[in-house]
């Protein structure tokens, strides 16, 4: 009997979880449904823990009723964990591997796709400032959480964390001082002004959004080890679909596209360090995708542009 009772208590909760999730996205258009589920757990025992919710029907009641109250969650749910020049040998890697590739093109297109508050998209900036390629890259990062996107615009980042910072540029292969590219202002330093802006932010939900421009190279660190199988290669295809030919994809180092129905679809470049490249010609379509002829034995095909409901 008590196996039983425990098995309907987890039940219950369960329930309880997709429910809040679908009152999110019902109500606020956030879509958190096929995030990783231990991920989702984990932060809704911590806003329990922290707040005055005793179980998670009253927190539904409360992400529907207090907007305040649901911000929190937000932040709870959202993924904002980065650093600067974190994992610095795959900065070294793109050095020598990428940058190359990149240096033939007479303009690139740069994408950090849920960018959080910006730490990773200053330093990649950093380092193809130093490539000698400033004048010719516009990076663009996104994320779909607003007050997040705004403290990576600003720059803004805490003095403490600066002597870790520097210690990691020079780890990943950083040709001159760190604090060139800095001003110290009290407990914190600001960015430089000429890196802010070469770099667009702007609001994009990998989730719900569609494809992102023709990219040149596409980094999304530590970000779809939060999401579930199904919306991993979701977001995989929509990374090929963003891609110029050619064009690199760089992941985090705990993910991989091993386990991915578009495997095949990109060239490994760097296994170590998660960079892939998508072929300049096309490859064959992998077997989930290939279509089905029409009835009318033509063996015309038609293609749907990929689409999403912004959040």
């Amino acid at each position: 009997m008590t196996g039983n009772r425990e098995r309907r208590e987890i039940d219950s909760e369960g329930i309880e979880v997709r429910l809040l999730l679908e009152a999110i996205f019902l109500k606020y258009g956030y879509d958190f449904r096929e995030y990783s589920h231990s991920h989702i757990q984990r932060r809704i025992h911590h806003r329990l823990a922290i707040s005055e919710c005793p179980t998670i029907s009253e927190m539904i009641h409360r992400v529907l009723y207090d907007p305040c109250f649901f911000e929190e969650v937000l932040q709870d749910l959202s993924i904002n964990v980065t650093h600067m020049y974190r994992d610095p040998s795959l900065y070294r890697a793109v050095r020598e591997e990428v940058v190359p590739h990149l240096s033939t093109y007479p303009f690139i297109k740069v994408w950090h796709a849920g960018c959080a508050t910006g730490e990773e998209v200053y330093s990649f900036s950093i380092l193809f400032r130093e490539e000698g390629l400033k004048d010719r890259i516009q990076t663009y990062a996104t994320d779909f959480n607003a007050p997040i996107l705004e403290q990576a615009m600003q720059g803004i980042y805490p003095m403490e964390r600066i002597r870790q910072y520097t210690a990691n540029y020079h780890d990943a292969g950083g040709r001159n001082s760190f604090a060139d590219y800095y001003t110290a202002m009290y407990d914190s330093v600001v960015m430089d002004t000429a890196i802010r802006k070469r770099i667009l932010f702007s609001i994009h939900n990998l989730v719900s959004d569609s494809v992102f421009g023709e990219m040149h190279i596409i980094f999304c660190r530590n970000v779809l080890i939060y999401f579930n199988r199904e919306l991993q290669d979701k977001v995989i295809k929509l990374f090929l679909d963003s891609l110029c030919p050619g064009g690199f994809l760089c992941l985090g180092s705990k993910e991989s596209l091993a386990f991915s129905r578009y495997a095949d679809r990109f060239i490994p470049v760097n296994e170590t360090e998660k960079i892939y490249r998508k072929p300049r010609s096309k490859m064959p379509i992998s077997r989930e995708e290939e279509p089905v002829p029409p009835p009318n034995g033509t063996g015309e095909l038609t293609h749907s542009t990929v689409k999403g409901k912004h959040a």
